[in-house]
This record gives C-alpha cells, sequence and structure tokens, in this order.
C-alpha cells in the first residue's frame, strides 16, 4: 500500500460504507420512481377518471420537474451545503409521495409528482456529491461508484416489480406511499453517518434562468398535451409552442449574459458534447412512450395482473443491462463512440418496428419479447457510450454541470416523448374507433382494436425518432475511441 493510499484510509470516515448505503438507498428511490408508477397507471386513472389525453401528465409532472430543476438542484446543494440539500429534499420528497398517495383528483396527484421532480431534483445532485467527496481515495471511490451505478441502473427493474405487488395486493396509492418508510431511515441514516463541508455562501442561484428555462419546457409539453382534444392547428396549441418556444430563446440569451449562469454555454458548444446530449434526448423521446404504451397493452388488452406486467418488462431491463455492462463498456476502448451509438439506435428501432405489428390478442413470447431485447440492447448501446463522451475532457469545475446536463436531456426527452407519442396514440385510437364503429354489438372489440391501433401508430413515430437519434449520433459525435475504459456502471438514466 502507498504512503498516499494509507494516508486517504487513515482520514477517511470509518462509518463511510453505511453512509453509502443511505445515499444509494435515497438514489435508488428516485430512479424507481419513473417505472413503480408507470405500473400503478392503469389503476390510477381508473380510481381517479383521469382521461386518456391527460394520464400522460402522472409522467411528465414528474420528469419535467426533475430535468427542468436539475441544473438548479445543483447549484442549491452548493449554496446551502450537501448535506442538508440532501435532508431537504428526502423531507420534501416524502411528503409529496404521501400527498400522491392520497390524491382525490387527478389535479392533486399531478401536483404532487410535480413536487416529487422538484424534491428530486434536489436529492439527486447532492447525492452524487455525497459520494464523491466521502469517498476519497481512488480505489474506493471506484468500487463505491460501481456499487451505486449498478443500484440506479436496476432501479427500473425493482420498481417494475415492487410497483406490480404493491399495485396488487395492497393499492396502486402504495407506490407512492413506499417512499415515506424509506425516506425516513434514509434522513435518520444521513443525520448520523454523512459528513459535509459547509455550504459556500458566495455561490449565487440563477432564478430567472431555472424560471425561464422550466416555463419554456412545460409550455411545449402542455402544448403536445392539448393537441389531442383540440387540434395541432387550434390558436391555443400554436401559441403554447409559440411561447414555449420564445422562453427557451430567451434561455440561451440570459445563459450568455447571466453573471452564474446555470448551463454555461460552452458546455453545449463542443460538438461532441451538443451531439449526446441531442441523442440522448431523441433516443428517450422513445423509450418513455414505449414504456407507458406497453403497460396499458400488457395490462389493459391483454389482461396481464400488475405482477406479471412488471415481470414481463423484466428481460428488457436486462438486456439495456447487458448493452451497457457487456458490450459498451467492453468495445468502447476499441472503437469510436458513435460505431456505438449508431448500431445500438438501429437495433432499438428495430424492436420497436416489430412492436408496430401489434394486435389484440399477440403472444407475448414470439412477439413482444424479441422486440424488448432488441431495444433494451440498443438503449444500453447508447446509453453508457453517451454519458462517457459527454463527460470525457471537461474542466474538474464544469463536471457536475456536464452530468446534470446529460440528465436534464433525458428528463426533458422523456417529458417530451410521452406527451406527443400519447396524444398521436390517443387521436389515432380516436379516428380507428370513429370510422370503424358500426354499432353498439362491436364496441368493445372496435374499441379495443382502435387503441392498438393508437399505439401502433405512436410506435411508428417513436420508430422514426430512434433513427434520427441514430442520425445525429452519426453526423455529430466525431470522438475518437478513450484512451481508457470507462468505469463498467450503468447510469442512472437507464430509468
Amino acid at each position: 500500500m502507498s504512503v498516499t493510499r494509507m494516508e486517504h484510509t487513515a482520514d477517511a470516515d470509518p462509518r463511510r460504507w453505511w453512509g453509502l448505503v443511505i445515499i444509494a438507498l435515497a438514489q435508488l428511490m428516485v430512479v424507481l420512481d419513473a417505472t413503480i408508477v408507470n405500473i400503478a397507471l392503469p389503476s390510477a386513472q381508473h380510481d381517479l377518471g383521469i382521461s386518456d389525453g391527460n394520464r400522460q401528465w402522472v409522467i411528465t409532472a414528474y420528469t419535467l420537474a426533475f430535468g427542468g430543476l436539475l441544473l438548479l438542484g445543483g447549484r442549491i446543494a452548493d449554496l446551502v451545503g450537501r448535506k442538508r440539500t440532501f435532508v431537504i429534499g428526502l423531507i420534501g420528497f416524502a411528503g409529496a409521495s404521501a400527498l400522491g398517495g392520497a390524491a382525490t383528483t387527478a389535479g392533486m396527484l399531478f401536483g404532487a409528482r410535480a413536487l416529487q421532480g422538484a424534491f428530486a431534483a434536489l436529492l439527486a445532485p447532492s447525492a452524487l456529491s455525497l459520494l464523491t467527496t466521502t469517498f476519497t481515495d481512488p480505489k474506493e471511490r471506484g468500487k463505491a461508484f460501481g456499487i451505486y451505478g449498478a443500484l440506479a441502473g436496476s432501479g427500473a427493474a425493482i420498481g417494475f416489480i415492487v410497483g406490480g405487488l404493491l399495485t396488487e395486493y395492497l393499492d396502486w396509492r402504495w407506490c407512492l406511499y413506499v417512499n415515506v418508510p424509506i425516506a425516513i431511515i434514509a434522513v435518520f441514516g444521513a443525520l448520523a453517518l454523512l459528513h459535509d463541508r459547509p455550504g459556500h455562501a458566495d455561490a449565487r442561484l440563477d432564478v430567472p434562468g431555472a424560471v425561464l428555462g422550466c416555463g419554456g419546457l412545460v409550455a411545449i409539453v402542455y402544448g403536445f398535451s392539448e393537441a389531442e382534444p383540440r387540434g395541432w392547428t387550434d390558436p391555443l396549441v400554436l401559441g403554447l409552442f409559440a411561447f414555449g418556444a420564445a422562453l427557451l430563446v430567451a434561455f440561451v440569451w440570459w445563459q450568455s449574459r447571466a453573471p452564474v449562469p446555470l448551463l454555461p454555454l460552452h458546455i453545449v458548444k463542443d460538438r461532441d458534447r451538443a451531439g449526446c446530449f441531442l441523442t440522448m434526448g431523441l433516443a428517450v423521446i422513445g423509450m418513455f412512450g414505449l414504456f407507458l404504451f406497453m403497460t396499458y397493452y400488457l395490462q389493459v388488452i391483454l389482461g396481464y395482473s400488475p405482477v406479471k406486467t412488471g415481470l414481463a418488462f423484466l428481460p428488457l431491463t436486462a438486456a439495456i443491462i447487458t448493452g451497457s455492462t457487456q458490450i459498451s463498456a467492453r468495445l468502447l476502448p476499441r472503437v469510436p463512440p458513435r460505431a456505438l451509438m449508431v448500431p445500438g439506435a438501429v437495433l432499438a428501432a428495430g424492436g420497436m418496428v416489430i412492436l408496430t405489428q401489434l394486435t389484440v390478442d399477440s403472444a407475448y413470447a414470439s412477439e413482444i419479447l424479441p422486440a424488448l431485447l432488441l431495444l433494451g440492447l440498443g438503449m444500453g448501446m447508447i446509453f453508457m457510450p453517451v454519458f462517457a463522451t459527454a463527460t470525457a475532457g471537461v474542466a474538474p469545475q464544469d463536471s457536475g454541470v456536464t452530468s446534470a446536463t446529460v440528465n436534464t436531456s433525458q428528463q426533458v426527452g422523456g417529458s417530451i416523448g410521452t406527451a406527443l407519442l400519447n396524444t398521436i396514440a390517443t387521436t389515432s385510437s380516436t379516428a380507428y374507433v370513429t370510422a370503424h364503429l358500426t354499432g353498439p354489438a362491436r364496441r368493445a372489440q372496435v374499441v379495443a382494436e382502435g387503441t392498438v391501433h393508437g399505439y401502433t401508430v405512436a410506435i411508428w413515430w417513436a420508430a422514426g425518432i430512434m433513427l434520427l437519434a441514430g442520425l445525429v449520433a452519426g453526423l455529430m459525435v466525431t470522438a475518437k475511441p478513450p484512451q481508457h475504459a470507462p468505469p463498467a456502471a450503468v447510469p442512472e438514466s437507464v430509468t
């Protein structure tokens, strides 16, 4: 053991590995919350009388607030201290989860999900920063990040299974209530085990940037959701798109002039990095929409129980982990990143094309499973090189904001994708039912066929967007193979 290594070990907190358990527990709670609610969504929609056009807000309210406020959350952690921000995030997340579990109206559930996203935006960056400051020895830090990444990567699988069990044997509300005891354990653990330096009093918050950026995204996603009942040419829909675009243009203008910008523009001016952000956003547009449709298809059309639905998604998660850790992590040191991203996009799009052939009585083993495996392998081949390339070669002071920007592009892509594809699906379903419904005798059959038709139309769009992600990666990401292999951990964006 070297002298430096001995000094690191001597100075290290003896309870640091228990601290890792607390940090990982909090991160797992944030990550699995996306998929755990997906499984519960059909039951929640029925219970609260949520329309098909509005059901996507249960997902997008969370991802929009999370993605839109993630960069601001990182700045707040710098200002008031990481441990304090971590504890505040845990308490707020638990409170918002309890509010969502007790929801009596659709609006109350949407609001609670937005609050969850806002507190998750405080929790996620402070958890990662605490991990970095708790483990100072390079070898120990690598091991800690490996454990953290494995837990984050398994969040999707755990969410599907736990969501299915809670929905089937208790109630969909427990998919939200379950966060409360987890957060309580994590709060007490954080107070007892985690240590942090005081916050930086000179750190400044770019509140105008957060308002402009998040406001622009909300306006655009709201425009997509209103296009279903009103039509794409409705003045309100067009006005929302125009207003959202104007706010985002103002956000870019302000970032070039703000004293401490939320997103320093030199981060996105780099061609490879910008290509990675775009590739991630476009790829996730299709993936999040697909989660929503397949959950409804399996439970409502095929009649799967929530537990069976969760199990049906497991091969997708396993394929993503395999694509990330066994294919990308092994090949990335030898091949350019786009040599993985482009084939990954083509594989994922191929899986989606298979799903466009769904009918009201498709078989899981022969028609759904192959598509999920292709999609998972493809997404794993995109995620890992995107994270490795986007964060490579950045200045130390920009590493946090760069990682947060990759996660922001993932959350924003998920928000836009869920709203856009849900609108396409519901519009297509309505048109199909109107055209084919000739009398009350076959109404149930026609409605089921129309629902599946809407899903397949939206999945065609998702496949096209996935191919566009591959095109962007092929044209914009020109980086050469990294000299050193990145850690073979699954990024948190897997979910």
